[in-house]
C-alpha cells in the first residue's frame, strides 16, 4: 500500500513515478540545483557577463557553418538561409560560452547546464522548421505539399502509438528468421539466462571455446544480427566453439534480482555448464555492460585463484566510471533516488527510459534528423536490421539497476577495489589473464577514453584496440565493410600507463576490420585445433530460444 509502514517512501515513489512520466525519468531537483548554481555564480561574475555582452556584439560568422552536418547541403549557402544558419550557430556558440568557465561553478553543474542548453538550442535549429529549411521548401514545392501531408499523417500515427505505448514497427525482420538466425541450440536455462551453443562448421575446433556475455540492457542478437553481420558466426567459422548468454527480459516478479544474482545465475552458471561439457579453460568475451560484469567475475575468479579464463576480451565496456561521458550527467544522488522511486512502483526500469537517455546524448542524429525526415520531408526511415534490434528493447530489475548505479556509477567501487562479490572486495589488478580491450571512436555510451582506463587499473598484458564507428556500429565491423579502420597498441605486464591522447597520437590507423585481428590474437592464446570430443548435452530449444522473445 502507498505510504504504509513497510514502505515509508511509498508516497514519494508514487509521486516521483507520476512526475517521471512528464520529465522523461529525469529528476527535476537535479536540473534545478544545477541551474540555480549556474545562475548565482553568473550573477556574481560581472567580468563573465561583460565577456558575453562583447561576444553578442561581435556578430562574427561562426566557422561551424561549413562543418555542421545540419547545414552541409548547398541550399544553405543561399540568402536568407545562410543568415539563419549563421545566427543559429552564433547563438549556439554564445550559450556554449555562457555555460562554461563560470568562476566558482561546480564542474558537474556546469556540464548539466551546458547539456540542457544544447538540447534547447538544438530544438530551435532552423533545419527543424519547414519555413526556414531550404531542403524542405524545395521538396514542398516539387510535391505540392504532399510531403507535409504525409508527415502529418506519420506524426499522428507516432503520437497515437506513444499514447498506447506501442512501438512503431520499423521493419519486417523476424527474430529467428532474419535476425539471430545462426544455427544453434539452447543447452541450459535458469531463471535468468539461456545459454546458446552454436553448431560448429569446421572439422577441427580449438579446445578453448568462446563464451560471450552481452549487456543485459539489450537483446543478445546484436552480435548475431544477420548472416552478413554476425560476430558469433564469424568466430564459429574460424574454428571456435561459441556460446552466448541470452538474458531474460525481467518483469515485476524479478524486482529483487541483484548484481550478485547476475554474477551467480548469469556468468558463473554459464561457465559451470561449459565446464561440464569437458572444457577446462575458455575465452571470455563481454560486450558493453556484459563486459563490466565479466570483469567483475574475472576479478573474483582471480581472487579465488581460478585460472579458467584463457583470455578476456572486453568490447566497448567500462570498468572505471570516473569519466563516463555525458551519460554520467544523468547519474547523481538526486537522479538515482528519483529512478529508485520510479522503479519501486513497477519493479523494473522501463526500456524506453534508458533509450530516451541515449537518444538525448545524440539528439541531432537520433531525434531531430528523424523529425525532419519523417514529418517535414515525409520520408519513413527504411527498415534495417540494426533498427529492428534497437526497437527490441529490454527492462532492468529494480534492485540490480539501483546497485549498478550506486556502486559502479556513483561510487566507482570497481575501479577503487571496493566492489564486493560473495561479500568480499575484488580488485581488477588481481587479473592475470591477458586482455583484449576494444573501444570505438564515437561511442556515446562507453566513451573510448573511459574504456581505455582499463590499462591503468590492471597489471596484466592489455592489447588496446580503437576502431572507428559508434557503440554498435563499431562492433558490427565485419571484414569487407567499407570505410573501416582501427588502431592497435599493447601494454605488457608491468609497463607504465600511457595517457589516452598520447596513445592516440602514437598509433596509426590500419585499414580494415578489427575482427581478423582479434581472431589472430585469440589463436595465439589457444591450444592447437583438434577433432572435437563428443559432448553430452540436452537440447532444450533451437536458437534463438525463448528469453529473447520476451
Amino acid at each position: 500500500m502507498i505510504g504504509d509502514q513497510d514502505n515509508p517512501r511509498g508516497l514519494d515513489a508514487y509521486w516521483h513515478a507520476t512526475l517521471g512520466q512528464f520529465t522523461g525519468g529525469l529528476s527535476p531537483a537535479a536540473l534545478t540545483t544545477a541551474y540555480v548554481d549556474w545562475w548565482m555564480h553568473m550573477a556574481g561574475s560581472p567580468e563573465k557577463r561583460f565577456q558575453l555582452a562583447r561576444q553578442a556584439m561581435a556578430n562574427e560568422v561562426p566557422v561551424e557553418v561549413k562543418t555542421d552536418p545540419r547545414f552541409a547541403d548547398p541550399a544553405w549557402d543561399r540568402f536568407p538561409f545562410n543568415v539563419y544558419a549563421q545566427q543559429f550557430l552564433a547563438l549556439q556558440n554564445w550559450w556554449g560560452l555562457a555555460t562554461t568557465n563560470v568562476p566558482g561553478l561546480e564542474a558537474k553543474h556546469a556540464q548539466i547546464v551546458n547539456f540542457a542548453a544544447r538540447q534547447w538550442i538544438d530544438m530551435m535549429s532552423p533545419s527543424n522548421f519547414a519555413l526556414t529549411n531550404p531542403q524542405v521548401q524545395v521538396r514542398t514545392r516539387d510535391e505540392l505539399g504532399q510531403n507535409l501531408l504525409r508527415g502529418a499523417r506519420y506524426w499522428i500515427e507516432d503520437f497515437n502509438r506513444l499514447l498506447t505505448r506501442q512501438p512503431r514497427k520499423t521493419s519486417e525482420y523476424t527474430v529467428g528468421k532474419d535476425l539471430a538466425a545462426t544455427p544453434g541450440d539452447v543447452i541450459f536455462r535458469n531463471e535468468l539466462i539461456e545459454l546458446i551453443r552454436y553448431r560448429p562448421t569446421t572439422a577441427k575446433l580449438r579446445p578453448e571455446p568462446i563464451l560471450i556475455v552481452p549487456a543485459w540492457i539489450m537483446k543478445y542478437y546484436v552480435l548475431d544480427l544477420t548472416a552478413q553481420q554476425s560476430l558469433v558466426a564469424y568466430l564459429r567459422d574460424q574454428g571456435f566453439e561459441v556460446f552466448i548468454i541470452s538474458w531474460k527480459n525481467p518483469d515485476k516478479g524479478d524486482a529483487e534480482l541483484s548484481m550478485q544474482d547476475y554474477v551467480d545465475l548469469g556468468v558463473r552458471a554459464a561457465i559451470t555448464k561449459i565446464k561440464q561439457l569437458g572444457h577446462d579453460r575458455l575465452h571470455a568475451t563481454g560486450y558493453c555492460l556484459g563486459g563490466t560484469l565479466l570483469s567483475i567475475v574475472a576479478a573474483a575468479m582471480a581472487r579465488d585463484h581460478d585460472d579458467s579464463f584463457a583470455s578476456i576480451s572486453l568490447l566497448a565496456a567500462q570498468v572505471d566510471f570516473s569519466e563516463p561521458g555525458e551519460l554520467g550527467l544523468f547519474i547523481n544522488e538526486s537522479q538515482v533516488t528519483f529512478l529508485e522511486d520510479m522503479m519501486a512502483t513497477r519493479g523494473y526500469l522501463k526500456a524506453d527510459q534508458m533509450a530516451g537517455a541515449f537518444q538525448l546524448l545524440r539528439s541531432n542524429d537520433l531525434i531531430w534528423s528523424r523529425v525532419i525526415r519523417h514529418y517535414l520531408l515525409g520520408e519513413r526511415t527504411h527498415a534495417n536490421p540494426l533498427m529492428a534490434w534497437n526497437a527490441d528493447a529490454t527492462r532492468m530489475p529494480a534492485r540490480m539497476h539501483s546497485q549498478y548505479l550506486r556502486h559502479l556509477f556513483l561510487g566507482n567501487e570497481l575501479a577503487k577495489g571496493q566492489f564486493k562479490v560473495d561479500g568480499t572486495a575484488i580488485a581488477l589488478s588481481d587479473i592475470r589473464a591477458k586482455i583484449y580491450c576494444l573501444a570505438t571512436e564515437t561511442d556515446h555510451v562507453s566513451p573510448w577514453h573511459s574504456v581505455y582506463r582499463l590499462s591503468l587499473l590492471t597489471d596484466t598484458d592489455v592489447t588496446f584496440v580503437l576502431t572507428n564507428g559508434g557503440h554498435n556500429g563499431g562492433i558490427l565491423s565485419e571484414p569487407g565493410h567499407a570505410g573501416r579502420h582501427f588502431r592497435c597498441g599493447h601494454k605488457a605486464e608491468g609497463n607504465a600507463h600511457t595517457a589516452a591522447s598520447d596513445w592516440f597520437e602514437k598509433h596509426r590507423p590500419r585499414d580494415g576490420s578489427w575482427w581478423p585481428h582479434w581472431v589472430q590474437w585469440l589463436n595465439k592464446r589457444s591450444s592447437p585445433a583438434r577433432l572435437p570430443q563428443a559432448a553430452d548435452f540436452e537440447v532444450l530449444d533451437a536458437a534463438p530460444g525463448r528469453y529473447v522473445m520476451g
